[in-house]
């Protein structure tokens, strides 16, 4: 049996995050962290300035073709959102050369897009703070399946067939069969990457969001948008997704299960656009 810990030490030898990003997580952390700061190590690194500007551009923040210098688009997202942004936009980069034979990499993107998109809308919706944060978050959500598939193949695709089979919940499977679950090895990850422990602490308890204290909406919000990627992917209606959803989540979130459709309805909708945003070769 492996331990969550174990499986995420062997991962970082082959994925570990840019330096840059580091940097900027060095200003965020310092009391004299500062925008300009932030702002060159951006600036050092081409492809990241263009996609930080095609994204403080996009409809996401509204302003449409204003803003053309990276000092400007700092100052607008602040640094803490230029922290969280340049993490997403560093996960295609660090896993370019894990490609998993038994995961449809096009599929996995896919997915932990339209799950970003849902943890975000599920924010908005319930009136919560922090759901530029949420979107990050949940783009990081099933990357411990990425570890799983990566370092105990055999092992992840028996408990994914052992659930198809019997109906068992996966995470239970997984316990089961590797000795930890998904969720348990992305907040691992999270942990041995440093990055802030709303991460791991939402990612972790994503499976048992009761268990999340101070992480429990949080979890909450990774628990239902992780449904409705499972609603996509199944091709099932949000009335049926919304029976299956445990009814702590709905209390943590205090929303009723009728409000599923227009939360799946606007991820859905700019899924093609985000894709493209952030993993552009598999938007087609």
């Amino acid at each position: 049996m492996h331990s969550a810990q174990e499986l995420a030490s062997q991962i970082e030898v082959l994925a570990s995050l840019p330096t840059v990003y580091d940097r900027i997580r060095e200003q965020l952390e310092s009391p004299t962290g500062s925008a300009f700061e932030v702002a060159r190590l951006v600036s050092a690194d081409p492809a990241l300035t263009a996609r930080v500007l095609r994204l403080v551009n996009s409809a996401m923040y509204g302003h449409r073709g204003e803003i053309d210098n990276i000092v400007h688009a700092v100052q607008i997202l602040g640094l803490q959102q230029v922290h969280d942004l340049v993490l997403a936009m560093s996960l295609h980069a660090v896993f370019t050369g894990i490609r998993p034979a038994q995961l449809d990499m096009k599929r996995f993107w896919r997915d932990s897009v339209l799950c970003a998109l849902a943890s975000r809308a599920i924010t908005q919706h319930t009136g919560r703070p922090g759901a530029e944060r949420m979107f990050v978050i949940g783009l990081l959500a099933d990357i411990g399946h990425l570890v799983m598939f990566q370092t105990t193949p055999v092992l992840a695709d028996t408990a994914r067939q052992s659930t198809a089979q019997t109906g068992e919940a996966l995470h239970l499977a997984e316990r089961r069969i590797i000795g930890c679950d998904f969720a348990e090895v992305g907040a691992a990850l999270m942990d041995q990457w440093r990055v802030p422990a709303t991460f791991a602490g939402a990612i972790g308890t994503q499976t048992l969001p009761r268990l999340g204290g101070e992480h429990a909406g949080d979890a909450a919000t990774l628990n239902l948008a992780r449904c409705i990627v499972e609603a996509d992917a199944l091709d099932a209606s949000s009335a049926h997704t919304g029976a299956c959803v445990d009814p702590c989540v709905w209390k943590l979130l205090d929303i009723t299960p009728d409000e599923i459709a227009p939360i799946r309805e606007e991820a859905e909708l700019n899924l093609a656009a985000w894709l493209a945003l952030f993993f552009p070769a598999h938007a087609h």
